[in-house]
């Protein structure tokens, strides 16, 4: 069995070479408006898929906003390096941050992601 999911976005492919990135994770899909980079030998994949009418979700919610449907989580092994990694790559942080172990991220399209501390 396989696992993903679809994130929504008005540049699929921008938006797939930015998790390929930050994951180092290829593509291993693409046409015109779909691109999928998946876990190298892993069951785990995310499909961008285009949506002319996108609209970023709003962090922290605000009633009338566009709220988060889903948010990933990506464990770290070092909180301060890989959030540098991600803000090199394009990612923004966000001003609100719940808690101390983890930091949400917004992806160059708006989308909100955490970086967690992995925890023993």
């Amino acid at each position: 069995m396989r696992w993903g999911c679809i994130i929504e976005s008005p540049d699929p492919l921008a938006l797939a070479t930015f998790y390929s990135r930050l994951l180092e994770w290829p593509i291993h899909h693409q046409e015109p408006d779909t691109a999928i980079p998946s876990a190298p030998g892993g069951p785990v994949f995310i499909v961008l898929q285009k949506a002319l009418d996108y609209q970023a979700p709003v962090w922290p919610p605000i009633e009338g906003g566009q709220r988060p449907m889903m948010h990933l989580d990506f464990q770290v092994g070092d909180l301060d390096v890989a959030c540098a990694e991600a803000l090199a790559l394009g990612t923004t942080i966000a001003g609100y941050q719940p808690r101390e172990h983890l930091r949400v991220m917004f992806d160059p399209f708006g989308h909100p992601y955490c970086l967690c501390q992995e925890i023993d």
